[in-house]
């Protein structure tokens, strides 16, 4: 299996630069698993293709504001963090730029002193350790000081930071957003909840791995990164049920898919979990818990794009993304939606 396989040629000018208004809006492309058949549709006529007694899944992972610009403490030259991954109380993995005036024992500032770090140690691979200190809460100092880090293909400035959050964030941890939940709406969801379809949550915050490419010409030779996932039990009995009644458990996005996928094939049954997980679905993976995904269109030759192709099949998936491109559908995160199901 090559990484060449799963690449499709996309204009540019279909990499959605801005969030469409309202969020439910965007256009959906639902694709039947066993036909392979295509059907046109718009997001807000999401119920259509669901039924009662069905679960949607979700991840109500929040994106910080994680990049942080300030400077060094006592000659005041500039500084760049990213905030990659929570390791204590006010403990966190990072990277810096330029790496090099980011050594142990250094501290810098940011927002005129609102919040401020020093460097602890030096990470595997050349990222650091910083503790920071504030006044008060520590999320909230972030809120103040920084600054949403949008995927590296986003080149236009996003007026509304809430735009690159779900209606349903709550958690505080992401790198990224989970773009498949950026389509719902509060209202949208209530009507869904109406119409006796359950909604559950679970949390796996986002890295800036999911942007990594894959370099390694072998498919099965890429190292996944590791991110932090939990389970909650009342989303495990949840699914338990909606089994046990014939309906089906549809994950929001491939965040929600790898949680659960997580569970059911490192664990075997659905009870509350929390842990870290770094698994690689691709063609050939057997699925374990979901019965539906609704994702966005994904990057040329990514995990992202192999999950899909393990779930839709490789044929199935790479006719649907070549359709997408014909009828001029929007790629990425601010882009349109796809129901696999």
């Amino acid at each position: 299996m090559l990484r060449s396989d799963f690449y499709y040629d996309l204009p540019e000018e279909l990499i959605a630069q801005t969030p469409i208004e309202p969020r439910n809006a965007s256009r959906l492309m639902c694709a039947d698993r066993r036909s392979g058949e295509i059907v046109h549709d718009h997001f807000y006529n999401l119920c259509d293709h669901l039924k009662k007694g069905d679960l949607l899944v979700m991840n109500d992972s929040r994106v910080l504001p994680a990049r942080l610009y300030g400077e060094k403490e006592g000659t005041g030259s500039f500084i760049e963090f990213l905030l990659l991954e929570q390791k204590g109380d006010k403990v966190w993995e990072i990277l810096t730029r330029p790496g090099k005036k980011a050594k142990p024992g250094t501290k810098f500032s940011f927002g005129g002193g609102r919040l401020k770090a020093e460097i602890l140690d030096i990470a595997e691979g050349g990222n650091r350790i910083a503790k920071f200190t504030c006044e008060g809460n520590f999320f909230t100092a972030l809120e103040d000081v920084g600054q949403t880090p949008l995927p590296p293909y986003i080149t236009k400035k996003l007026e509304d930071k809430e735009r690159y959050q779900t209606v349903y964030s709550r958690e505080n941890g992401s790198a990224a957003a989970p773009t498949a939940g950026l389509h719902f709406t509060k209202e949208m969801l209530e009507d869904i909840r109406s119409r006796g379809i359950d909604t559950a949550f679970v949390t796996l915050h986002v890295g800036l791995g999911t942007f990594r490419p894959v370099k390694e010409d072998d498919v099965l030779k890429h190292k996944m990164h590791s991110e932090h996932y939990h389970l909650p039990r009342e989303t495990a009995e949840l699914i338990k049920k909606t089994k046990a009644r014939g309906g089906r458990v549809i994950a929001v996005g491939t965040t929600s898919c790898r949680t659960l996928e997580s569970v059911g094939t490192f664990f075997g049954d659905m009870e509350e979990h929390e842990g870290y997980t770094d698994i690689f679905i691709y063609p050939g993976y057997e699925f374990k818990v979901i019965d539906g995904l609704i994702t966005n269109f994904h990057l040329p030759e990514s995990t992202l794009i192999m999950l899909v192709s393990a779930f839709l099949g490789y044929d199935n998936t790479m006719n649907a993304y070549k359709k997408a491109v014909e009828e001029r559908y929007r790629f990425f995160s601010f882009g349109d939606a796809m129901l696999i199901i």
